[in-house]
């Protein structure tokens, strides 16, 4: 019987999902994860884990016990670079021990550390850790690590293609996916923020959706190469310590000197010391960019989930760009 290995549907989920996915599965494991978030997932994470913890951090302990009682383990790196640049937020970092601390009866906790910031090879110690851990043969592990790569390199490649997490993974399942399509002439606004916050529809209130529904065309910090998102975070006087950061920075400056984006909208976490302080570099520096003339937004989300209230907000950001079109 093969082992079956836990994987919540949080946090680097929407990064990371199918390079582990596609090695697990070359080494005979099977993932399983969580479901979409509900109500129900959102509310137990926000009552067990610690108090002062964001939305995304409880969100994730929510996910966690969805998947308890059904796998023999659940896999909780300890990430803490995926390149040399940037180090993720200390609750990455202590997401294991946080979990352990806080909920009881967990089948064994997989947590290997992440460090691709000490080497050439990437995720590739991580890996041969793991095939240790399960008595694989290094020669299995390398070839999984490979298929893994393929298959987050052929992912990366429809996000930047235009397709958003979930529908890019569906695409890799071999589901049919309809090709992302753009409204001629429509609004085009820039979506920014920790892919974790963006693309979790339950806790992002669906705003992609909100907006795709209203005619808006939606571009994303996914839809940017990393490699130019880090190259144009570097013109900040100094790079931010933390991995999403610089990245959702690099985003911002990006569509900027596109010049075709009628706004942007910046998604953040209530209770996000890192992302308060992005935040407010954005406001700054789209204002000081764009001489004023680039509207901003900012969407905070907590765990409060009434969507009345923001898509109110969308609506009368929509309507007052449109305005803003037929004035010019």
């Amino acid at each position: 019987m093969a082992l079956h290995i836990g994987f919540p549907r949080a946090l680097i989920y929407y990064t990371h999902f199918p390079f582990w996915q596609a090695y697990f599965n070359r080494l005979g494991i099977e993932i399983v994860t969580s479901p979409l978030t509900t109500k129900a997932i959102l509310d137990d994470g926000a009552r067990e884990a610690v108090a002062d913890a964001c939305i995304p951090i409880k969100l994730y302990h929510g996910h966690v016990l969805t998947l308890k009682d059904k796998v023999d383990a659940i896999f909780i790196p300890r990430m803490v670079r995926t390149n040399k640049r940037a180090t993720f937020c200390p609750k990455f970092l202590g997401l294991p021990d946080m979990v352990r601390a806080t909920l009881a009866h967990l089948p064994p906790i997989i947590d290997l550390q992440v460090d691709a910031g000490r080497g050439l090879w990437g995720l590739w110690p991580t890996c041969r850790g793991l095939a240790e851990l399960l008595g694989c043969s290094l020669w299995r592990a390398w070839s999984a690590y490979r298929e893994g790569r393929h298959h987050q390199h052929a992912y990366q490649k429809l996000l930047l293609a235009g397709y958003l997490p979930l529908q890019a993974m569906a695409k890799l399942r071999g589901e049919a996916v309809e090709a992302p399509a753009r409204e001629p002439g429509a609004l085009k606004l820039a979506v920014l923020g920790y892919p974790y916050q963006v693309y979790d529809q339950y806790i992002s209130l669906d705003i992609i959706g909100k907006l795709k529904k209203m005619g808006v065309n939606v571009w994303t910090m996914e839809m940017v190469h990393p490699a130019r998102l880090y190259r144009l975070s570097s013109r900040l006087p100094k790079r931010l310590f933390w991995h999403f950061s610089n990245l959702v920075l690099g985003a911002t400056y990006h569509y900027l000197q596109q010049g075709n984006i009628d706004g942007i909208i910046h998604v953040t976490a209530f209770g996000c010391g890192p992302d308060a302080m992005v935040d407010k570099i954005m406001e700054l520096d789209i204002r000081k960019l764009s001489r004023g003339q680039l509207p901003f937004m900012s969407v905070s989300i907590d765990e409060q989930t009434g969507d009345a209230g923001i898509t109110t907000r969308l609506e009368a950001f929509v309507d007052m760009l449109h305005q803003r079109r037929g004035n010019r």
